[in-house]
């Protein structure tokens, strides 16, 4: 890649055209500047600021604990580390479900503190007035349905969503009316791939999957996953580019061996 397509940065309107092209989207999960800074390096089209970060970084069980504060903090390391790739930070549970008037300080508080692009919000119907009046102070929404983990106690289960017609018909409805709103694009979660090509030839918007199948228009994952520094966690839409555990954990084993028998630091590490 050349250093001019490597300054130019990704706008939502550079999605749109890549979805008219048919070319495919990239997107992976950062949470720190030193991470980001990588993958935006290596190319990526959008950085997403999950609130994955509640599983893979601060250890919980949900997506749910996460704060708005904590997301913040996220975002604004990830920014720094970012000139290329679009940034878009997931809105946490709680900050805006319910509330129109406290969805739109979340995500002024989010573009005023981080310098994010975009904000991310999870369902369709039931928030589309929060949808629509974080996009009346021209904050860019990307949305999220299929599978939506903040919903993780109301569906009780991680299984595959849209198996059923009355499912599916809901996710088209819902999806028409997130473009219709005004969304740039939206993600789909682990649904089955018939249904994802499906929505994704319906919408002029681009469709983001994560267990979607290949019919949509770009795909993402969590980085912590990807890199295999998350083990517990394989989902069958998962796959993984690297083992990092293992490597990660080979390097701190001979570090401490070095340190143990002295040959660390040698006389060429010293002063």
């Amino acid at each position: 890649m050349s250093v001019e397509s490597r300054v130019k940065r990704v706008t939502t309107h550079v999605l749109s055209e890549m979805k008219l092209k048919g070319e495919k989207i990239s997107v992976l999960t950062a949470y720190d500047y030193s991470m980001a800074k990588i993958i935006d390096h290596a190319g990526i089209d959008v950085v997403l600021v999950g609130d994955s970060a509640s599983n893979v970084m601060a250890g919980n069980s949900t997506t749910l604990p996460i704060t708005l504060d904590q997301m913040i903090y996220h975002a604004a390391s990830v920014v720094k580390g970012v000139q290329r790739a679009l940034v878009v930070v997931d809105l946490p549970f709680g900050s805006y479900q319910g509330d129109s008037k406290e969805a739109l300080s979340s995500a002024i508080r989010i573009m005023k503190e981080t310098s994010a692009d975009a904000v991310k919000m999870e369902g369709g119907v039931e928030i589309i007035e929060s949808v629509a009046r974080v996009l009346s102070a021209g904050i860019p929404v990307m949305g999220h349905l299929g599978l939506t983990p903040q919903s993780i106690h109301k569906f009780g289960t991680y299984a595959v969503r849209a198996r059923q017609q009355e499912e599916v018909d809901k996710l088209l409805s819902d999806a028409a009316l997130l473009e219709k709103t005004g969304c740039f694009a939206i993600v789909l979660e682990k649904i089955p791939a018939a249904v994802g090509t499906l929505v994704a030839r319906q919408l002029s918007i681009p469709l983001i999957g994560i267990g979607a199948g290949g019919g949509v228009d770009g795909q993402v994952l969590v980085i912590h996953d990807m890199l295999g520094i998350n083990q517990e966690f394989s989902p069958r839409f998962l796959r993984r580019y690297h083992d990092l555990f293992s490597e990660i954990s080979g390097a701190v084993n001979r570090y401490i061996q070095d340190v143990k028998n002295g040959s660390f630091p040698d006389e060429r590490e010293q002063y």
